[in-house]
């Protein structure tokens, strides 16, 4: 249970219900519409909407209890969710692995990306 203090911190990210052990920083995208300015030749006209894909995106470990190919790489259709310290819970729906597959031995981790149909708070 979060506190109404707690920021950041601990964190927990699963894919298709499974415990994955996180390292370092994740970030995510709700794939909300991106907003840009439209200028006219007196100044600004209004705004423009491009989509975004939604994705979560950091560094796991690579552990004896994670298959990479299949608990990872092989992902085309899981929900991934990231648990946040402050309570709160992003779910990506229909997400599929989007990263190289990149390793780092010197940490024993991995680079992952998922990417989804659509994300939003639990």
């Amino acid at each position: 249970m979060a506190s109404d203090n707690a920021r950041a911190g601990i964190f927990y990210v699963k894919v298709g219900g499974k415990l994955i052990e996180a390292s370092g920083n994740f970030t995510y995208n709700l794939g909300q519409p991106k907003r840009e300015g439209v200028l006219n030749s007196y100044g600004v006209s209004g705004f423009k909407e491009t989509a975004q894909v939604p994705y979560i995106e950091g560094e796991v470990i690579d552990s004896n209890s994670i298959d990479l190919v299949n608990d990872l790489l092989a992902v085309e259709d899981a929900t991934v969710t990231l648990e946040l310290r402050n309570g709160k819970v992003i779910a990506l729906r229909n997400a599929w692995y989007a990263a190289e597959g990149q390793g780092n031995t010197e940490n024993g981790t991995m680079q992952v990306r998922f990417e989804g149909r659509q994300a939003g708070y639990v």
